[in-house]
């Protein structure tokens, strides 16, 4: 039977100042941040989650901050933009709250729907759009309330180095559905209401390198823990070089980078962000795994100090 992915899991980048990351996403976007730790693989870095008020899949972006870092180059290789959904008619609360926070947005239009794009204060490529598809985000933030917050992702922009091959590995790999083709993009869709648009580039052009402001990889979504194991074998039958199952605390995750060399991994819906601390305190403090907690007070010594706050 042909697997389907349901769409987006999260999408993980690396980004500059903590503080920063957090004041844009939290205090511009009004995205939770659900989960405050340190990068498994480099503990003395941040790994930094935000989210709806749930932390639910298909909401949550990620962000490995490394201050004073040098900049990385969008292009091909990576998603090239993220999108995110907010409810219809909240599109012109959005161009309000960009311009009074003097964020610089273009409008745009591409398969039928206006969007509005932007850069985060370290360069990632972001949009947002209206659809009816999506639960409301029951978050409130810093002026941002339940009737337009952001519900979660929209899909992305996918830049290959091939993009014919990253189509067929959209299509009989992660078993998206063709949707159509419009000027350079073709379009994909998976089967979840939010997350599930991936517009691919059909043309290339210069290629990515990994840096502040580039995204690392997309994630998608299993189920649980058998189909990520069905996933991986699926995917190792597909000709893809799969990754052993990496435990991430909050999912199980494995990794593939795919013929148009952009990064995936696949990512298990739970056990989720509230197995570690309760569902009201999400976030309020830094959380680390087991192997490293003999090591906090030397880690919090070595992290820059962050708080969520609103921006005025």
């Amino acid at each position: 039977m042909k697997k389907q992915s349901t769409g987006i899991h999260h999408i993980t980048a690396i980004v500059g100042h903590p503080q920063e990351n957090i004041d844009f996403y939290a205090g511009v976007l009004g995205l939770r941040l659900v989960k405050q730790t340190v990068n498994f693989d480099d503990p003395g870095t941040y790994h930094l989650y935000f989210g709806n008020g749930g932390g639910k899949p298909g909401t949550i972006i990620t962000f490995f901050p490394w201050a004073n870092a040098y900049p990385g180059q969008i292009g091909d290789g990576q998603v090239g933009v993220t999108t995110y959904v907010v409810p219809t008619g909240a599109i012109s609360f959005w161009v309000n709250r960009l311009a009074t926070f003097a964020v610089p947005f273009t409008k745009a239009e591409r398969f039928g729907e206006q969007v509005i794009q932007f850069d985060d204060p370290h360069g990632l490529h972001l949009e947002i759009v209206e659809r009816e598809a999506g639960e409301q985000n029951d978050w409130t933030f810093g002026g941002v309330t339940p009737e337009v917050a952001i519900k979660g992702f929209g899909g992305a922009t996918l830049y290959s180095s091939r993009p014919e091959e990253t189509a067929k590995t959209l299509t009989d790999v992660m078993g998206l559905e063709l949707v159509g083709t419009e000027g350079d993009y073709t379009r994909f869709k998976a089967t979840a209401d939010i997350g599930n648009i991936i517009d691919l580039k059909m043309v290339t052009g210069v290629k990515g390198s990994m840096g502040v402001g580039t995204v690392h990889h997309i994630a998608w979504r299993a189920i649980d823990d058998a189909d990520h194991v069905e996933w991986q074998q699926h995917a190792i039958n597909l000709g893809q070089r799969v990754t052993e199952v990496k435990d991430r605390n909050y999912f199980n995750a494995l990794y593939f980078r795919e013929s148009g060399e952009i990064l995936f991994e696949i990512a298990t819906d739970p056990p989720g962000f509230a197995h570690d601390e309760s569902p009201e305190s999400m976030g309020t403090k830094l959380m680390l795994p087991a192997q490293y907690e003999q090591k906090r007070e030397s880690l919090v010594n070595s992290l820059i100090p962050i708080q969520v706050r609103p921006i005025d």
